[in-house]
């Protein structure tokens, strides 16, 4: 087991923080079915990547904020749940043109702020939580059945279920990379307003 020291270093925090979001958005049944029917594009699993980067961005630093910082300067403050859902729902319909309309960005977002708090802590219980949920799904595919009313019903399905035991014991490392943002692709930007402003890409 790491030292607490190690644990609660500014470069651990961040890096759990960023596999944590990125393990929220791999379980997002959302943009799950999105990826695998590249509603994104031909690129939509790196797409994903980026959307991971671009949440991580909105929040400040853990590394820059244990930084000496000058009396006049203000320590960046964390976005609040609802901006974060924005901007879950905006990037869904202008990078995968998907109209998320059940609601499930508000629990995204809320965990994913619940990840920023405990990481804030040094604790990464929810991380691992989460890690152990994603490894339990890994490998698996969803499939979306039409009904009437144009109401969907979710099922997992996997193709090999003897190896669901197997994938319990994954290392940390086949968790799902955080890809850095591209440069084409610049991350939400936040007026003065406090408003998430995610410019729709030209087609």
């Amino acid at each position: 087991m790491a030292s607490t020291e190690a644990e609660s270093s500014p470069e651990t925090r961040q890096a759990q923080f960023e596999q944590g979001v990125a393990i929220s958005l791999h379980l997002w049944v959302s943009l799950t079915v999105a990826v695998q029917n590249s509603l994104g594009g031909p690129d939509s699993d790196d797409k994903r990547d980026w959307f991971a980067g671009a949440i991580v961005d909105m929040f400040p630093s853990f590394v820059n904020l244990a930084k000496p910082r000058k009396p006049s300067q203000k320590v960046p403050q964390d976005p609040i749940a609802e901006d974060v859902e924005a901007t879950l729902l905006q990037v869904m319909w202008d990078e995968f043109e998907t109209n998320v309309d059940d609601d499930s960005e508000v629990e995204v977002a809320d965990r994913i702020v619940k990840i920023r708090t405990q990481c804030a802590t040094g604790s990464f219980e929810f991380v691992e939580e989460l890690r152990r949920r994603w490894l339990a799904t890994k490998g698996k595919t969803i499939k979306m059945q039409e009904v009437d009313g144009g109401d969907q019903e979710t099922d997992w399905e996997s193709d090999d279920d003897d190896d669901d035991e197997e994938d319990e014991d994954v290392e940390m490392d086949e968790a799902p990379a955080l890809v850095a943002a591209p440069k084409e692709r610049p991350p939400p930007e936040v007026d003065e307003d406090g408003f998430t402003k995610v410019t729709r890409k030209k087609r």
